[in-house]
């Protein structure tokens, strides 16, 4: 569905520029941005995909993954159809990589979004599966109905959109999962067509406009395990972020591009895991990994097990109202 974009300027020769992703993509006429899904049409910007949905599910908000977030929860999952990264591993490359003519493209507006939320007995909507960055215009005017009707909000997020549009979402955005892809420059050219600092940058502005924030490192053997860049993604967390931002260090499985690299060793995942532990962060966590301790929630300072997690499912016996029933100390700002 099309309609006006929101972050633009006009240029010379009818051109446009914009300003809704760190690409700043400057576009001709009749052409689209990097995400596939906004063009300039007789010196105008448009979004192509205002409420178009190819992908609609209820999910535990584990699965997004967000632990430190209504933890049990269920979300309502949107996605749409582009992105604004190239990443050869994408592990949904069926509707990142589609064409406005996808078959499955179904329409939708925003008071179906939040009846449908009711009708699932869903506690939030969640934009995930694709970028939700380049839906900006329809998840926000979404969200902010959903907030009307006491629902949460979570984008899952490559992280790479501009200062001014992240402002916007915040007022009506209550968390953000963001994928950290690797801690080189090189990494986000070669294998996402992107960059890193603007990933970065948004990690930060995300925590300072109160968006709960967890973080997300998918470890590709050989591309991003090394123990240098590790040890310098958990210090720059560390340094900017804090010891109390929960990070979630994901096992690679082949996919799209990147099917001849193998899965990510186990050993490399708790070694990722031991870094994180040695740069006192509180809540590192291992996923896509079969069942195990790696996944509970354990009390920084008594060691409790707070929530225990077998795959989506928990047991949240360790802890009262958000706090450690063993020691009181303070776990989650966000419980049912």
């Amino acid at each position: 569905m099309k309609k006006l974009a929101k972050f633009w300027i006009k240029k010379e020769n009818n051109s446009v520029k914009c300003f809704l992703c760190n690409h700043s993509c400057l576009i001709k006429e009749d052409q689209f941005g990097k995400c596939c899904v906004r063009k300039n049409e007789n010196g105008e910007l448009f979004t192509m995909i205002y409420g178009s949905s190819s992908s609609m599910a209820v999910d535990p908000i584990e699965k997004k993954p967000l632990y430190h977030f209504y933890p049990g929860s269920k979300v309502l999952s949107f996605g749409t159809i582009g992105c604004n990264f190239n990443c050869l591993f994408c592990q949904n490359s069926s509707i990142s990589r589609a064409s406005l003519d996808f078959p499955y493209i179904q329409d939708i507006d925003s008071e179906e979004v939040v009846l449908q939320a009711k009708r699932q007995n869903c506690d939030g909507i969640a934009w995930t599966y694709n970028e939700p960055t380049i839906w900006h215009e329809f998840t926000y005017d979404s969200s902010k109905l959903a907030k009307k009707n006491d629902l949460y909000t979570v984008y899952v997020s490559n992280g790479y959109i501009q200062e001014d549009p992240l402002k916007e979402i915040s007022t009506c955005l209550d968390a953000i999962n963001i994928d950290v892809k690797a801690f080189n420059e090189k990494f986000y050219q070669d294998i996402c067509k992107a960059s890193l600092e603007p990933v970065l940058k948004t990690c930060i502005i995300s925590k300072e406009l109160g968006i709960h924030l967890e973080l997300t490192y998918l470890i590709i053997p050989s591309y991003n395990d090394s123990e240098q860049e590790l040890r310098k993604f958990c210090e720059w967390v560390v340094e900017n972020l804090g010891l109390d931002v929960p990070i979630h260090f994901s096992r690679f499985h082949p996919d799209y591009k990147m099917r001849n690299v193998s899965v990510t060793p186990m050993e490399i995942m708790l070694n990722a895991y031991q870094i994180a532990r040695d740069y006192k962060i509180r809540y590192p966590y291992l996923g896509n990994i079969a069942h195990g301790d790696y996944e509970d929630t354990k009390c920084p300072k008594c060691g409790n097990i707070c929530i225990k997690r077998y795959g989506y499912s928990l047991d949240i016996d360790g802890m009262n109202d958000g706090k450690c029933k063993n020691c009181g100390y303070k776990i989650l700002n966000f419980i049912k």
